[in-house]
Order: C-alpha cells, then structure tokens, then sequence
C-alpha cells in the first residue's frame, strides 16, 4: 500500500484533473527568460514513449523566476542544464540540437563548463565535442581542496596526468600545475526533480563507512549525501552558491529570496515516464508506475521497511487474469509481461559483488558478497540507495572502465595505505569522491542517482559511458559477471524505460 504525506492521492488527481493539462510547446527547449507558464503537469515526447512532469501546486509563472532567469554574463539560467524535456536534466539529442541552432553562442556552450576547456577556440565544435558527443559538463575541482567546514585537505595520494585529450588539466591556466591548481573531470548533469527522495534519509548513518551521518556546518542537521556525483556539497542550497559560481558564473552569490523561491520549485518538481510506445500508460491495468506515484508517496522507505518493494509498481502487470489479458493487443501484453519480469529479476536475480568500495570494503558484507540489484537500488519508488554514501561500481577505473579515449586519464598513487581493491596505484578517468574527501580508498566513488525519467535522459553514468539502457545492463553484467539471459536483458531494459 502506498503511503501518503502532504497530497493524499485522491485530492492530486484531483488537482491534475482541474488544473488544464498542457501539451508540450513546440519547442521543447526552455531559454532562460521566456517566461513561459510551467503548467501543473507537463509531457514530451521521447523516443521510448511520453515523459510527464508534474508541479505539485502548479501551475508557476516563470517570469523573474531564478531558476528561469539569467544571471551572470554567459546568458544562463539553472534550465539550460536541467530542461524539462530532458527529465530536468540533458540528453545528447537536445545539445547537439542546440548546437545545431546556434553554435557556440548558445549560453549551454558558455567556455567555462560547456567547452572542453575554456582556453580553447570556443568557436569550434572540437573545443565542445565532450558535451556535444558524450553530453558531459567539464567539472573543474581545486586541488588540493577543503574539507566541508572550509580546512584544507591532506591527502593520502598524489595526482599524475597521463592523458588529457580534453587539454584542460595540462593548461597553463586551468590545469594541474597552473598558478590555481584545478582537476578537469566530466560528468553528466544531474536531474533536478523528485528532491522529497534525493534528500530523504532512511539511515541514522552512514552504514558504507560504518560512521555517522555528515552533518551540515551551516544547519548542524544530518544530510542524506545524495546530491552531487561527488558529493562535495551536503545541501541544497550549498550546491546553488555551487552551481551559481562554476556554472552560471555568478560574480555575486544568490540572494536568500532567490534560493527559496529555487528551493519551492525544486520540492515540487516530479519527474517519470508516464506512457510507453510499446505498453501504454505505466499505471494502466493497475500498475503504479508514472510521477502520480512519486509526488503522492513517502519518501526514503525500504521494502523491508514500510514501502513497496523497488518496482512493485508493476506487480499488477505479472497478475493480469487470462480475460484482462485477452483485451489487450499482443505487443501491448508482451510488453507489459516484460516490464514485470524485469522489476522481478531487479530484486531476486542475484550475483556476486566483489571489489567494490563502499559495499565490499570499510564495511562487514564481505569480498564479494552475493545480494542483486536492490542491494544498491533499494528505495521504494525511485531505485536510489536509501543508504547514504558513494559506491565505486568501476565505471571510471581501470581495469572495469569501458575504453574512453575521450576522457582525462590520471594515474592516483597512494601514499599512505594502499586502495583495499586496486593497490598502491589507480588509473582512472575521474576520482570522484576522493576529490572531497582527500582519501585514497575512495577513488572512483560515485553517488548513485535516480533511476527515474531514464528514457529522456540518455546518455547514463556519471561519466556517459553507457549510451543507452542496454549498455548499462551489459555493463553490470561484465562488471559482476551475473550471466543475464539475453530475455533477462530485454526485461530489465524495458523496466528502465518504463520509469
């Protein structure tokens, strides 16, 4: 049984049903400053089916709204990295798209984040292919940096750059050994939605290290650690003076009006595929699929723990009668079937997790423990860890990395213990959470996101390596040698669309 908090179900269908729902506009890119109404509920095509956003309490005038507004000199506003028909993220279709308008005099491509390095010629798709190609965000860490109350780390390894095609981390002015020290790595941009579970903590620690939670230095409160890939910031409002600086390139921090009023959207933003191409709506036939679920439940739950089973939400489709399956056309059935089976092998399709910091090591599970994906992805409704903490999957070292010679290549030398999986030296394409925490062990570390809005949002990871859905089922695979059924791939991709 769902739970409900601030929005019973009845009184959201309700809401949903008087407020006039909106079709997408013709152009599915928001500029910064249109002014457009952002609707109470909201749908864009993508290419697996119909996304649907829904604004709790909407509709909103974006007119002056910050998170709507430019600010700073490049032109941007929060929305040109985290576009509605995107999944409040970016997809690769609609930055080439951009590109394909404007070039480089679209804010999206501003030299300072949107370029490979902002001392190359920004006039050159070359100088952007990271982004355009492979849709990453250059993220430029100072090294070393602080710690969370501002103290300078003391870290226990060294950086060394073996390869730098993207240029940036061997500049004279940007890179590793310029005048300000910084690390370039790219990552994906992460969607800006459904925050009541990204925020939600159903831990009073941190059972990845086995210690207690962070806390915030500017509430003293506990944070759930799931906002940045790297988790270099612990709040909300912390990762907006974050972004107002490296991305908007703000010269003054945002005021406390402007941070509640993109604090209210961001709360009430609601994200998932709501109808597939091949299967219909997802909370057709008695499935809870869809973002009517995600805004209408309680967030942060483990099955075990008062919520549904992650994607229980389409249990309803396994235990369709013989006569409510003869009403349904074939394809429509079959695919239906599929998408249960997947949420079915999600949970119960188990296999041996070895080598992975902060599931095998600091904590007891044992090298390899055998659990299946919900291990991991195990809060109800959105497939993120209820757990706080980062988990290095390999996604960006070697030896697990896919071949990416687009990306920087560091090789991290540990000077004081050794990485309890890789030894005294790692290659990798980003540290990842080392970068805030100075800590050898925790090289490659990546936060894990929401499983939510997959279809609008591709490419997928932290560093874009996997191009599609299927790429990611076959990187596990690899990863863990599981042995998926070529079926148990076509089930578990058709889940992934379906969210």
């Amino acid at each position: 049984m769902i739970k409900t908090v601030t929005l019973p179900l009845a009184a959201a269908l309700l809401a949903i049903a008087v407020a006039a729902p909106q079709a997408a506009q013709e152009d599915p890119w928001w500029d910064p400053d249109e002014g457009r109404t952002f609707p109470a509920q909201l749908e864009y095509a993508n290419a697996n089916g119909t996304l649907r956003l829904l604004l709790e309490d909407g509709p909103m005038e974006t007119e002056g709204h910050p998170f709507f507004t430019s600010k700073g000199p490049d032109g941007r506003a929060c929305v040109t990295c985290h576009q509605p028909a995107d999944a409040m993220s970016l997809s690769i279709e609609s930055i080439q798209r951009q590109w394909e308008r404007r070039g480089a005099k679209d804010p999206l491509f501003a030299a300072s984040d949107g370029s490979n390095c902002p001392s190359l010629p920004q006039g050159e798709r070359a100088s952007h292919s990271l982004l355009l190609d492979h849709g990453l965000i250059r993220i430029a860490r100072p090294w070393p940096g602080k710690d969370y109350e501002g103290k300078p780390l003391k870290p226990d390894f060294t950086i060394e750059v073996v390869r730098d095609p993207s240029t940036c981390n061997l500049d004279k002015r940007y890179g590793l050994n310029s005048d300000e020290p910084h690390i370039s790595v790219f990552r994906r941009p992460r969607p800006v939605a459904n925050f009541k579970y990204i925020e939600a903590m159903g831990f009073a620690y941190d059972p990845k290290a086995g210690m207690p939670l962070t806390v915030d230095p500017e509430t003293g409160k506990p944070v759930s650690g799931n906002l940045m890939a790297d988790g270099r910031v612990l709040s909300l409002t912390a990762q907006m003076r974050d972004a107002a600086s490296a991305h908007l390139g703000f010269l003054d921090e945002l005021d406390a009006k402007d941070m509640e009023r993109i604090l209210d959207f961001e709360r009430r933003i609601y994200v998932a595929q709501q109808r597939d191409a091949k299967g219909g709506d997802v909370d057709a036939a008695g499935a809870l699929g869809g973002p009517m679920t995600l805004m209408t439940s309680r967030a942060g739950l483990l099955g075990s723990d008062g919520g549904m089973p992650v994607w229980a939400e389409f249990e309803a489709w396994e235990k369709m009668s013989d006569a409510e399956k003869a009403k349904l056309p074939k394809d429509v059935l079959e695919f239906r079937e599929s998408v249960a089976r997947g949420a079915r092998a999600f949970r119960e399709k188990t296999f041996l997790i070895s080598d992975t910091s902060g599931i095998n090591t600091p904590i007891g599970f044992g090298n390899p423990v055998r659990n299946s994906c919900v291990f991991c992805h195990n809060m109800s409704h959105m497939g993120m860890d209820v757990a706080p903490g980062q988990v290095d999957l390999g996604t960006t070292n070697m030896p697990f990395a896919d071949p990416a010679p687009h990306l920087p290549l560091f090789r991290i030398t540990c000077t004081g213990k050794p990485h309890p999986h890789y030894g005294r030296t790692i290659l990798t394409h980003d540290p990842g959470y080392a970068l805030t925490t100075g800590r050898c062990s925790d090289v490659g570390r990546i936060t894990l996101q929401t499983m939510r809005g997959l279809s609008a949002r591709a490419p997928y990871f932290s560093n874009g390596s996997a191009k599609d859905l299927r790429a990611v089922v076959d990187y596990y695979d690899r990863r863990y040698t599981i042995g998926y059924t070529e079926q148990e791939k076509t089930d578990l991709v058709n889940l992934m669309r379906a969210l």
